[in-house]
């Protein structure tokens, strides 16, 4: 059993002893192969946590991608030929993951499930995650759910050309040892309908929250229209769009530099993902 966070299971003081810290969740999105793992770890080293030992960093960072369902024979058969749709909303264990983030956001500890992307298999290693005083939770469709979505405090978009995360993508899963034709298959008839229909339509529901442009051609348009769109949050309201109650966050007296810090180094970001 692994273990992230501020400790390990070694040692450790049962969970009524501990302290219930609770943390300041941050949710990021964006299409698959778009840049939220460099991102999230980006936004760690930026609160000065990479170099820090994992049983004492107060930064934690989760992947939606551990919670994909437990597939039966006949999926798994599907899935070893490309032909399975990880990236519809059904595909993942919705209510553990739900469960597990309002057991984070309340400060418990967590045990988080390990999933083998070759043998499309949850393992039976899982992570123990201690409280922390920052989370980060990236995934396709973290934002999907409205009742995941309002759980997070800050929420970012990564926004990439769709070329750019489709050379990712192939890259990243022939390295998995999967064929070409098979990866791009997968692509045109799960990947691309599914971001177009569960993934792309969720800026328009941050507003509020931050968008990055994480190409070149676009560097500053989008950010831009994200601050106006701060500094006119009655937008958000004529659009429908949630807005949390951020100063009303219990334990973070300093979460506003939080959210500086996830955005003033916004070129920093662009230049080291493009």
């Amino acid at each position: 059993m692994a273990s992230a966070g501020g400790g390990d299971c070694e040692g450790a003081a049962p969970e009524a002893d501990r302290p219930h810290h609770r943390p300041f969740l941050i949710g990021v999105s964006g299409g698959t192969a778009s840049g939220k793992s460099t991102v999230c770890e980006k936004i760690m080293e930026l609160l000065g946590q990479n170099e820090v030992d994992h049983r004492q960093r107060k930064l934690v960072i989760l992947s939606q991608d551990r919670f994909y369902k437990v597939l039966t024979p006949e999926q798994k058969a599907k899935a070893l030929k490309g032909q399975y749709n990880f990236d519809h909303p059904d595909a993942f264990d919705n209510d553990l993951m739900h469960r597990t983030l309002k057991n984070i956001v309340e400060g418990k500890t967590v045990e988080v499930p390990t999933y083998d992307f070759v043998t499309h298999s949850r393992l039976a290693e899982t992570t123990v995650v201690y409280p922390a005083d920052v989370v980060l939770f990236e995934g396709i469709l973290v934002f999907y759910s409205q009742e995941v979505r309002d759980m997070f405090h800050l929420r970012l978009f990564v926004d990439t050309d769709s070329d750019v995360r489709l050379s990712r993508r192939v890259l990243r899963d022939v390295q998995r040892g999967r064929d070409l034709e098979q990866i791009l298959t997968q692509y045109t008839t799960f990947v691309k309908p599914a971001f177009e229909e569960f993934c792309l339509p969720v800026p328009s529901r941050l507003l509020g929250d931050l968008l990055f442009s994480l190409f070149k051609r676009t560097p500053g348009a989008l950010y831009h229209q994200e601050v106006r769109r701060r500094d006119n949050p009655s937008r958000g309201r004529q659009h429908g769009g949630h807005q949390p109650d951020r100063a009303a966050h219990p334990g973070h007296p300093e979460r506003r530099p939080l959210q500086m810090a996830a955005r003033v180094q916004w070129a920093e970001l662009q230049e080291d993902i493009s």
